[in-house]
């Protein structure tokens, strides 16, 4: 493998906008599903939706290769060509999602095995092993066929590698993992003695004396070690990533200049989007938001903002959503009336440039048959593929807003690392889940009418006047003081309970937590207090939150001021005016330190406090409760998008002068009258 052919095409993903030349609409296409004549109608229908982007051949691999090494892509050949005919563009799979039982017969030792040590069979889908070699070398052959035989068609416009990475398979413990894993480890650490140092094996007589002795962290008789638990994860990581690569890597050479993704899966834990992404030419995420949820609308906007902070705010595509109702949950609920247009622009106020679904035309039969498609059981003459057909038209209309950008002065950050850390086992509380302690703060930044950037630690921060630290449980010492830094030189910082609390071996900073923090927060910690199950404790504001008043639970921590003054005190008796929330002033910056969860009240009034404090503005002042604001701005111009995420009407006074880009008429607006799940789209000017 050339190690030039891992990186990106520069101006790859140009071409492919340009070839569309307004956003993306579509959805993976399964032809192979039906009889031939049903193709004539497919193609129909999606010239009727405005479909421009298909997927194409997912899990097409056992017919494409029905036993090893006959080739043939002359069914597929056939289906590009047709949409090439009807000018739509073809996001080419690779295949190699779902290997063909010829493979798993050949060669069974490519089919994963649990931590439990169970092999699971085939019969769904990601049967194969990160690390095998078979799997790794059939999965690049056929990559190199289909780019060498596609190559010149007209019709291909994006490579799609793999699917959903890590979604069913997340790490293997074969003995091919395990050879790996001790490959890896030499690679990390060099020698033995750095190894032992980095897991502290001298807890519970683990010293290694040599590499060849280490095992992946499978099923033991209690915890297992945390150091190697969250090194497995980074390799496990590092090896689905190694199959991407040894993909993309053929592609790049064979067909330079098409652009390569990978979808994503939305709030996977197990893939390490900041590291992958920047191995793409475009990023795209999977994301199926569930009605079920008491406010559905803000995990998918987590992972909107997190996809397109993977790659510096460009504009990424939405590779899969549900059209209604998926099959997977123990309840799916359909998206009533109006739902799947309110999402499919919220994912579009986020920054996408693509809105597509999973899938086309619902299949008949397969594990999948009850999940929703655009052209459902019922057929075009249905409330879905009506719904489908008006939103396709409504995205062809403002082809402006494709490459605009969506700009905001918040981050939150994630660290993968930390994420993998904080839900090892042996912890204070099991409580502390990053994606709910990351909702926690995203949906009253949301209720404040605040957009956010989700970054890793890392990142440039100094674009942003408020940086956010949802439960940074590891921290690097060079990323602490990078965070100091930042706060010195006038930035805005607001962290949260058990945050800075291990390097990145897991190993715990000394001397009072959070000790890489503890100077730019003002605050030392001796002790944590989890809560109880449905313990809560009464919380009011003093200082400038004077007045204000929540509740709080899960954790509390023995708070002492090291130079920061309370904003939050806890009012119940046994903690009566102890310190609750903190605020720093450090350098010509602020830090602010959470060391419980406050409920929505009192988040809000915090984060009120810190955003107003960083002279931060919402994209529109004065919007009613549930309404969302998002402005996208580039060559094309300059949009506002109105969400609203209520089930009532709310109307919307505009600053300045917009015109309806939805409107043929492109009428002049002061005022948007926005029905319930009702979405507007105005152009400045």
């Amino acid at each position: 493998m050339d190690v030039n052919d891992l990186n990106p095409a520069p101006g790859a993903a140009s071409r492919l906008w340009r070839g569309l030349g307004g956003l993306a609409f579509g959805g993976d296409y399964n032809p192979e599903q039906w009889p031939a004549e049903t193709r004539a109608e497919d193609l129909r229908l999606m010239a009727e939706a405005k479909v421009n982007l298909v997927t194409v051949g997912v899990f097409a691999w056992a017919r494409v290769e029905p036993v090893r090494d006959a080739y043939d892509f002359s069914y597929f050949e056939k289906v590009l060509d047709d949409l090439h005919a009807h000018g739509i563009t073809a996001d080419l799979a690779t295949m190699t999602a779902s290997p063909p039982p010829w493979l798993v017969h050949e060669h069974p030792e490519i089919l994963p095995v649990t931590a439990e040590g169970a092999v699971l069979g085939p019969g769904g889908r990601q049967h194969f092993c990160p690390s095998s070699p078979v799997y790794r070398e059939r999965a690049a052959m056929l990559a190199e066929r289909l780019a060498t035989h596609f190559r010149d068609h007209p019709a291909l416009g994006l490579w799609h590698v793999g699917n959903e990475y890590g979604c069913h398979i997340a790490a293997c413990y074969c003995e091919v993992s395990a050879a790996a894993f001790r490959r890896w480890l030499r690679e990390r650490y060099d020698d033995v003695d750095a190894l032992n140092d980095a897991w502290s094996t001298d807890f519970w007589s683990q010293r290694y004396a040599s590499f060849d002795h280490v095992r992946p962290p499978a099923l033991a008789p209690t915890f297992p070690n945390p150091a190697q638990q969250l090194d497995y994860m980074r390799f496990s990581d590092q090896e689905l990533r190694a199959c991407f690569e040894a993909e993309a890597s053929v592609l790049r050479r064979v067909t330079p200049g098409v652009p390569v993704t990978t979808n994503f899966l939305g709030g996977l834990k197990s893939v390490d989007v900041f590291e992958w992404a920047p191995g793409l030419d475009v990023a795209a995420v999977d994301c199926y938001a569930d009605p079920h949820d008491e406010r559905p609308h803000l995990a998918p906007g987590l992972v909107y903002d997190t996809i397109r902070g993977s790659r510096g705010g460009e504009p990424w595509i939405l590779m899969e959503q549900a059209p209604s109702a998926v099959n997977w949950r123990a309840r799916n609920a359909v998206k009533q009336p109006g739902r799947m247009r309110l999402w499919s622009w919220q994912a579009v106020a986020h920054g996408a440039d693509a809105v597509m679904f999973f899938q086309w035309r619902q299949s008949r039969g397969g594990a999948e048959k009850f999940h929703s498609g655009m052209v459902p059981h019922a057929g075009a003459d249905s409330r879905v593929y009506r719904e489908i057909a008006a939103l396709g038209q409504e995205l062809a209309s403002v082809p402006g807003l494709l490459g605009t950008r969506v700009r905001n002065q918040v981050a939150i950050l994630l660290d993968w690392n930390s994420w993998w850390a904080l839900e090892l086992d042996s912890h204070p509380s099991a409580g502390v889940r990053q994606a709910e302690r990351l909702l926690d703060h995203y949906g009253p930044l949301h209720d404040l009418g605040v957009g956010v950037d989700v970054v890793p630690p890392s990142a440039d921060l100094g674009a942003y006047a408020l940086v956010v630290a949802p439960n940074l449980y590891l921290l690097s010492t060079e990323d602490a003081e990078r965070l100091t830094s930042y706060v010195a030189g006038g930035g805005a910082l607001v962290v949260s309970f058990f945050s800075g609390i291990v390097d990145q071996h897991d190993r715990v900073h000394l001397g009072g937590y959070p000790a890489p923090l503890r100077e730019v927060l003002g605050v030392r910690v001796e002790e944590f207090c989890p809560a109880a199950e449905h313990e809560t404790f009464a919380v009011r504001g003093c200082g400038a939150l004077e007045g204000a008043e929540g509740v709080a639970d899960l954790w509390r921590e023995d708070l002492q001021l090291t130079g920061a003054e309370p904003e939050f005190v806890f009012d119940s008796a046994d903690w009566a005016g102890r310190p609750a929330v903190t605020r720093h002033e450090f350098g010509a910056g602020v830090a602010r330190y959470l060391s419980t969860r406050l409920d929505e009240t009192g988040m809000r009034a915090v984060l009120g406090r810190a955003v107003a404090e960083a002279g931060v503005r919402p994209a529109l002042q004065g919007l009613p409760a549930g309404v969302e604001a998002a402005v996208r701005s580039g060559d094309g111009g300059t949009f506002l998008i109105l969400l609203n995420h209520t089930g009532d009407k709310h109307e919307v006074r505009l600053d300045g002068e917009w015109t309806d880009a939805l409107d043929p008429a492109d009428a002049r607006v002061s005022t948007v009258a926005l029905p319930p799940a009702g979405v507007a789209v105005l152009r400045a000017g």
